[in-house]
């Protein structure tokens, strides 16, 4: 039986932000696997990602998802990439809506140009086209695993919380 939200999409698409409102508004508990991944780790993403590879970073998120498809009546911001490993989306749709958060390359760098350096994915000489490899890559990844897909470029974060809760209980027949 689904108990949770998880929310997939590619950084900067307001995983985080959206989650801790979506969690506040529901009552629920907000869970972001990144920084289960970096407590489990005991550094940050860009170490980890320095130290021990995307590899190394990928094994930690699965035994994380692991975790949090265990518990019930939670928000769950997923790390951008974590739809790339099919045992890390299966476990969570057990237990989760899926819920795909979109916007444009051209939002996605406005948003997360600041903290390029926390992003190790984006610390290249041209951010921009990095991000349109990887999202023309992940899109399909991201469509595939979603119950429902909500675009977050028009929209206050406000909003967007009140959309994903009516699209869930439109589409998925979800009851609080």
């Amino acid at each position: 039986m689904k108990t949770n939200i998880a929310l997939i999409g590619f950084m900067g698409t307001g995983k985080s932000a959206i989650g801790r409102t979506l969690a506040a508004k529901l009552g629920w508990k907000f869970v972001e696997m990144d920084r289960l991944i970096e407590e489990m780790a005991g550094k940050s993403i860009p170490q980890i990602f320095e130290q021990d590879g995307e590899i190394g970073f990928r094994e930690l998120e699965i035994e994380i998802a692991k975790r949090v498809a265990q518990s019930r009546r939670q928000v769950i911001a997923c790390g951008g990439g974590m739809v790339l490993n099919k045992i890390n989306v299966d476990r969570l749709r057990e237990t989760s809506w899926m819920v795909y958060l979109e916007t444009s390359p051209e939002k996605i760098l406005k948003r997360t140009s600041s903290g390029i350096t926390e992003r190790p994915l984006l610390n290249v000489p041209d951010p921009a086209q990095r991000i349109q490899e990887l999202l023309d890559f992940r899109k399909p990844f991201y469509e595939r695993s979603a119950d429902i897909t909500i675009d977050t470029s028009r929209f206050s974060i406000n909003k967007i919380a009140d959309l994903i809760i009516s699209r869930l209980k439109e589409d998925e027949g979800f009851n609080l």
